[in-house]
């Protein structure tokens, strides 16, 4: 069984300059419903996987969808919210008049909530959980499919990448997290 892990393409939100918390909230609700950039080519392992797998799952949010899509149209995608990216905090008033890039406001953020700071969003600690889940769902179609494809998120497919590994999988230690790449993870059944 084979299941490999793909982080969509790079947003078509361009917007980069400095914002304030309340401002880059706004920014990650328009990040969430935009799609990502067509590219002229793909790397070559993600097309082979995407094109072979029995079965394509993806995130509900736009950039997951449309990047499979954009992967191969021809495609046929189930999405489903247990895929989505995990959340950052939502509530940092102690800083509001602070402006900062969107990107540093997601390390910042990021680093905060690795750090236990969850604030109106899940917890680490729950991500993991959901992290569970996810994982079992994919066994689940990796054992009815054989071989599958979840177009993801860089950091939750991070913590897939972690449970398939407890779980006995082989593949890389973590996930590629850079945008259209595949990290690949196998199980050899034994017949018994």
């Amino acid at each position: 069984m084979e299941i490999s892990l793909v982080r969509h393409g790079e947003s078509r939100l361009l917007e980069n300059h400095k914002i304030t918390f309340a401002e880059f909230n706004k920014w990650v609700e328009k990040y969430n419903v935009t799609g990502v950039f067509e590219q002229s080519t793909y790397p070559e392992l993600t097309i082979e996987k995407v094109e072979t797998a029995n079965f394509v799952v993806t995130s509900d949010l736009e950039r997951s969808i449309v990047s499979a899509n954009l992967l191969n149209p021809n495609v046929k995608i189930f999405s489903d919210s247990v895929f989505r990216e995990a959340e950052m905090p939502a509530n940092l008033t102690i800083i509001s008049k602070v402006k900062l890039k969107p990107t540093s406001w997601a390390v910042l953020l990021r680093l905060l909530w690795l750090s236990g700071y969850s604030n109106k969003c899940e917890s680490l600690s729950q991500a993991k959980l959901r992290a569970k889940k996810a994982t079992q769902q994919l066994i689940s179609y990796a054992n009815d499919h054989n071989s599958i494809v979840l177009v993801g998120h860089g950091y939750f497919n991070i913590l897939i990448a972690k449970e398939l590994k407890r779980m006995g999988w082989e593949g890389k230690s973590k996930a590629n997290t850079k945008h259209w790449k595949c990290s690949t993870f196998s199980l050899q059944l034994t017949n018994q």
